[in-house]
């Protein structure tokens, strides 16, 4: 075995010298879940199996690092970390992604998936497959990577091995022994998981011999650093003191520092081909770090990777500072929390009442909280929000009047921008495709429920003898606001719906 790791008691002092993994022994994996299957737990496990973190301590969501998932108990933001796993006298490196699981953070999920080759997909073996189950599923398989099922909380009274290990047999065509049953509070079948990382998910495509090529697939701002980027090593190698350049901007920078996430930072003094790291290059302007953006050395000539494909905003609100004279200080703050949140859409807003301010669209309601939460404690920006509303397609009538705003059909998203009533021919409202999965008794309530919400059901199916799963198309702003609490409160909490086109 090449050893390629050398510890001490603090991981600050951990050294690890990348040369010795070649690609076949690298793993980029994610994990997938509806909420609260335990996504987080099975990642802390992960890194208690692998060595990164000590079992000694009390770990709980260790990758959930911001104050907002702490307080929520709720993942919002991907994170990575490196394992480094001995197996068959080879030594592995195995990228984890922890990926958020509410729909409100999809993008996440489909940003974090660009990055790598294969899933854990995680169902807790109580409550069964759920819709968002169901939505990670389908964006697993669209990316073409190979998914692991899991089976978690097997050490729960109620759960149910047997019957949610027919459902995912019925539903997604799993063989039942391919099935892995873990639980991640207790630390069983862990071992299970990383040997089928290691053996069912592919290595990275690349070459270690062409010119470099990375993806940035995520950015974060720092005090003292500028813009940190986390990037996936396509082709090549880049090494500290090389420069690089960004394929979007134009813009060139010398590397500063190379790493790895073990969770915490580690510096390395080199990347290769099939390795996921970060780099710092001093970077000042947020908008010079764009996720999705292919890295390559200058003066060299490579073909841009595919972009990474934007989210499309679903609630939009007007963000104003409390304080007119904080104006710039809350459009830096935006700035540099859009670099680590790249779904939000941005765009000047002004007011009568509050004045100049900014009208933001997000992906769900739970979107905006989470980040006006993260403005307030992690920029002390004090702001005021607006009701949360929805983009209307308006289809204008008369020439001067389509002239005048640039087109026949315009989309309006702010209430005060709203055309007169008398040249506006048509109305569009956005509609939303979503799934329900819920207990057969529930169904005639929230059959109603859809119907006065003017839902029009496109399919249903049993999921088993108990459970129905339902396809619905609904107005968004039907959903946006209540619709959750609603379905929630006539199911007895058993019901879910998740958003899937």
């Amino acid at each position: 075995m090449k050893v390629c790791l050398q510890f001490s008691n603090e991981q600050k002092d951990v050294k690890i010298n990348m040369r010795k993994i070649p690609m076949k022994n690298i793993r980029n994996f994610g994990i997938i879940a509806h909420v609260d299957h335990g996504k987080s737990t099975l990642s802390d496990r992960l890194m208690e199996f692998a060595g990164n973190i000590s079992k000694k301590n009390k770990n709980e969501q260790v990758l959930d690092k911001l104050q907002v998932e702490r307080e929520r108990g709720i993942t919002v933001k991907a994170q990575t970390v490196s394992l480094f796993h001995e197996y068959d006298q080879e030594m592995y490196l195995l990228n984890l992604i922890d990926t958020p699981g509410h729909v409100d953070f999809s993008y996440e999920v489909n940003r974090s998936l660009v990055a790598c080759q294969g899933v854990i997909l995680l169902v807790d073996a109580n409550q069964g497959v759920q819709a968002q189950t169901v939505a990670n599923f389908n964006l697993a398989s669209t990316h073409g990577l190979k998914i692991i099922p899991v089976l978690n909380k097997i050490d729960l009274k109620n759960a149910k091995p047997d019957i949610v290990s027919n459902q995912l047999t019925s539903l997604f065509g799993f063989d039942k022994k391919e099935i892995l049953k873990v639980s991640a509070k207790l630390g069983t079948g862990i071992e299970d998981v990383i040997v089928s990382v290691i053996e069912k998910i592919p290595p990275p495509n690349g070459n270690v011999n062409q010119q470099f090529r990375a993806l940035q697939y995520d950015s974060w701002y720092t005090q003292y650093h500028g813009v940190i980027c986390l990037i996936l090593i396509v082709d090549g190698s880049i090494q500290v003191g090389e420069e690089i350049t960004s394929a979007s901007s134009g813009c060139s920078y010398i590397i500063k520092e190379l790493g790895i996430l073990y969770p915490e930072e580690i510096p390395v003094k080199e990347l290769f081909a099939g390795q996921a790291g970060y780099f710092r290059a001093n970077i000042k302007n947020p908008k010079d770090a764009k996720v999705g953006d292919t890295w390559f050395k200058k003066g060299t000539t490579v073909e841009p990777l595919p972009l990474i494909a934007q989210s499309k905003p679903m609630v939009f609100a007007g963000i104003f500072p409390s304080d007119q004279s904080k104006t710039q200080d809350l459009r830096t703050a935006i700035e540099k929390l859009i670099l680590n949140d790249s779904s939000v859409s941005v765009s000047l807003d002004t007011s009568p009442a509050l004045g100049q301010g900014w009208r933001l669209g997000f992906l769900g309601v739970l979107h905006m909280e989470v980040f006006c939460q993260r403005l307030h404690q992690e920029f002390d920006a004090d702001v005021i929000v607006t009701a949360p509303g929805i983009p209307y397609k308006i289809k204008i009538k008369g020439k001067s009047n389509i002239k005048k705003y640039g087109g026949e059909e315009i989309i309006v998203s702010n209430p005060q921008k709203f055309p007169d009533p008398t040249i506006v021919e048509e109305y569009y409202e956005p509609m939303v495709l979503g799934t329900i999965i819920t207990p057969e008794k529930y169904y005639s309530s929230i059959l109603n429920m859809c119907m006065n919400r003017r839902g029009e059901q496109r399919n249903i199916n049993y999921l088993d003898n108990e459970t129905i799963v339902l396809t619905y198309k609904f107005p968004l702003g039907e959903i946006i606001m209540d619709f959750f609490n609603e379905l929630k409160i006539l199911s007895s909490g058993y019901a879910r719906y998740v958003a899937v086109g």
